[in-house]
This record gives structure tokens, C-alpha cells and sequence, in this order.
């Protein structure tokens, strides 16, 4: 994982059980499949950047629960 500056022109995504409030992330592929990651609320910030391999680990977590 590595933090950026936000790069422009990227086609940001949100889930779509996201509310008005804002309270998610966002989420972009770069050009070279590493995937951004934003807080929504603040998209001025720097993203975090995961490796595909990162990303893929990180979901397979969550969807085991076994994130502490």
C-alpha cells in the first residue's frame, strides 16, 4: 500500500449502497491496475494505492470476517 495525490481524470466509483451523507470510500483503477482509494468526504487528500494482489487479500478478509 501507498498514499498519492489524487490523480485527475480518474473515473471514481462509490458503492451503490452509499447515502447522501457521504460516508464511503471511492475507489479508481490507475493505468497501471493498482487500485486508488479515497475517503469521500475528503477527496482532496491523497488516495491509498493497493496492488491488485493487496486488494484481492483485503476482500477475502472482509468477506471472512476476519478482519479485528
Amino acid at each position: 500500500m501507498s498514499t498519492c495525490i489524487n490523480h485527475p481524470g480518474l473515473a471514481w466509483r462509490r458503492s451503490s449502497h452509499s447515502t447522501a451523507a457521504n460516508n464511503c470510500v471511492e475507489a479508481a483503477r490507475l493505468p497501471d491496475l493498482t487500485l486508488a482509494v479515497r475517503d469521500s468526504k475528503d477527496v482532496v487528500r491523497a488516495a491509498l494505492h493497493f496492488s491488485p494482489q493487496a486488494w484481492y487479500r483485503f476482500l477475502i478478509a472482509v468477506e471472512a470476517d476476519s478482519i479485528s
